[in-house]
């Protein structure tokens, strides 16, 4: 019985020494979760029975069971590096079939997948056209390579103060020249853009024609947009404020005026905007000087993508070349009951099995998951020392167990020469 244990423990430690070597080897493989011989003792019920006398035939690998503890992040160059600090599984798309990782090394592909380099592609929730990104199906995500379509400017706001010490002009013919900074008091410009995305500058003028009393007058590109250029009209008429006050009391609501078709700098002539909303809600009126506080508009020219960005949440913000930015999408991850019930499939990847229980997703940070890091990847938990010395005390052991089949031998032997 001593050669069937002392044949069971080679066969355990070479085992066991198989897996600390595994393990040794990937230290430096991104994602990688270090493994474990679970071994158990054997009895031959046949032989001496299992009760508090049996003697033991060796041993049996049980299991080999992964440690999902986490790993070190370490900081990368690339955006598309991702790390989950927490508990949570990428979800890959391998042809139809859903794997998991840890391995966050994504890229783009020509097609503007996100995938790994063996190809699998990151899921997760995919966004609207304007950028809004609702829990639904789960699907690859696609970045969209395309470009992002020009938006006219539907809003401006202005926030501004009008100086009160400033004298009232009285509007002559025509009431105002543009030409002429004696024919209003202030000025202030912003771009704004028409249904193709062609930048066109309004100017705004402020002339004040009463106490309290102001008239807005606009160009586009230097010409009027209300009225003719012999006979400019204001797009705002008696723009009032607080007598004893610098607050604005007309207009109380936006007001809406069209900007006609111009010719551009560049060539060609401009659409025309209609029903452009101006707000000078914020507009006030105090003894000092003129000063702009806020200028904006809802519009942008057509732009291409020039990079990403990836949140702790999740969220793909996909920047463009006008500035702008929207989602793009939402990484999705996946957690398990009993993750040591994954099936292992190799290349820092697993499948769900019936051990393992089906998959919990949801956006990182919720619940049990964990936050993501861009621009990180999570390194190999295996603890090197620690692997060294298991392999040193593996290898005693087989030489330990070689030690007693020698031994075995030299006794049966011995029997063997008895006369």
């Amino acid at each position: 019985m001593a050669f069937q244990q002392g044949l069971s423990g080679l066969n355990g430690t070479s085992k066991n020494l198989s897996i600390i070597g595994n393990n040794i080897a990937n230290a430096n493989t991104y994602g990688f979760k270090s493994a474990r011989g679970e071994f158990a003792d054997a009895y031959a019920n046949a032989i001496n029975g299992s009760g508090s006398n049996g003697i033991g035939i060796g041993q049996n690998l049980v299991a080999v069971t992964q440690q999902f503890s986490q790993g070190n992040l370490s900081t990368t160059e690339s955006a598309l590096d991702l790390a989950i600090n927490g508990n949570g599984f990428f979800q890959l798309d391998a042809s139809g079939t859903t794997h998991y990782s840890r391995n966050g090394q994504f890229q783009l592909d020509k097609n503007g997948y996100i995938v790994t380099a063996g190809g699998d592609k990151l899921k997760g929730y995919a966004a609207s056209v304007d950028g809004l990104v609702i829990p639904s199906t789960i699907q690859a995500l696609q970045l969209p390579t395309a470009g992002i379509a020009p938006k006219p400017t539907a809003n401006v706001t202005l926030e501004f103060n009008l100086d009160s010490r400033m004298a009232a002009i009285t509007p002559g013919t025509p009431p105002i020249d543009f030409q002429d900074a004696n024919t209003y008091q202030n000025a202030t410009s912003i771009n704004v853009f028409d249904d193709k995305g062609q930048e066109i500058a309004l100017t705004f003028y402020f002339q004040k024609t009463a106490d309290d009393t102001w008239d807005v007058y606009a160009t586009a590109n230097g010409d009027t947009v209300a009225g003719t250029t012999a006979a400019p009209t204001a797009v705002i008429t008696g723009m009032v404020f607080a007598t004893n006050g610098g607050s604005l009391t007309n207009p109380t609501a936006p007001v809406a005026f069209d900007v006609p078709a111009v010719a551009l700098s560049a060539g060609g002539n401009s659409l025309p905007i209609t029903g452009l909303l101006l707000d000078v809600g914020g507009a006030t009126q105090y003894g000092s000087s003129f000063s702009v506080t806020n200028l904006t508009q809802d519009g942008f020219a057509p732009g291409q993508l020039t990079g990403i960005g990836i949140d702790k949440d999740g969220i793909i913000n996909a920047r463009y070349s006008n500035g702008q930015s929207k989602a793009a999408g939402q990484v999705v991850l996946a957690t398990f009951r009993n993750p040591q019930g994954l099936s292992s499939l190799g290349g820092n990847a697993w499948a769900a099995s019936a051990e393992s229980g089906e998959p919990i997703v949801g956006a990182p940070g919720q619940g049990n998951l964990g936050a993501l890091q861009s621009g990180a990847l999570e390194d190999s938990n295996v603890d090197l020392t620690a692997e060294l010395v298991n392999m040193i005390v593996a290898q005693r052991a087989y030489q330990a167990n070689a030690q007693t089949i020698k031994t075995e031998d030299q006794m049966m032997q011995s029997l063997v020469n008895l006369r």
